[in-house]
């Protein structure tokens, strides 16, 4: 994505808000908001981190993690990565299942993008793959991305060590 989105959503309706970037995120948090987005869509990668190593991703200054509350909830979050002064990366973006039918989706990621294009780059990128909801690709070209490339995602999901390493980090 080249330039900012010029288009606006409406606010949505009969729900309360609110977005909120959150500062030095717990590790036990962050893995709770990416299990309740990234579960169906099989992200894996962050948990397999520990919690030094997980913490140093969080915790990086270039990186911003922002979440949804939906009626005072947690109901989704985004996370930016400030690459370099030309290049920012949308890495994760996503609602809980309990968000879905809302009609919350199109007008969270609009609200993600404007969190990337205030930091003024030149692009902003974000990747997906067949993992991903099937019109994700679809949903990012109508908001101004370019696909630019292709690959298969890789399912290797969580072995049971690692699942009951998991709920002890929990």
């Amino acid at each position: 994505m080249t330039a900012a989105p010029k288009q606006s959503l409406p606010f949505p309706v009969n729900i309360q808000t609110a977005l909120m970037r959150v500062v030095d995120i717990p590790p036990a948090y962050y893995r709770f908001l990416y299990l309740q987005v990234g579960r169906r869509w099989h992200w894996v990668d962050r948990l397999r981190l520990d919690d030094e190593a997980l913490a140093a991703v969080l915790h990086d200054k270039r990186n911003c993690v922002t979440v949804l509350y939906v009626n005072g909830a947690p109901a989704g979050f985004f996370e930016v990565l400030h690459v370099d002064d030309d290049t920012v990366e949308l890495t994760h973006f996503g609602l809980f299942e309990r968000a879905l039918g809302l009609g919350l989706g199109k007008w969270f990621l609009l609200q993600a993008l404007y969190g990337c294009w205030s930091y003024g780059p030149k692009v902003v990128k974000v990747q997906t793959n067949n993992l991903d909801h099937p019109r994700a690709i679809q949903l990012y070209q109508r908001f101004g991305f370019s696909p630019v490339a292709t690959r298969e995602g890789e399912l290797v999901p969580l072995t049971e060590d690692e699942m009951l390493d998991l709920v002890r980090k929990l």
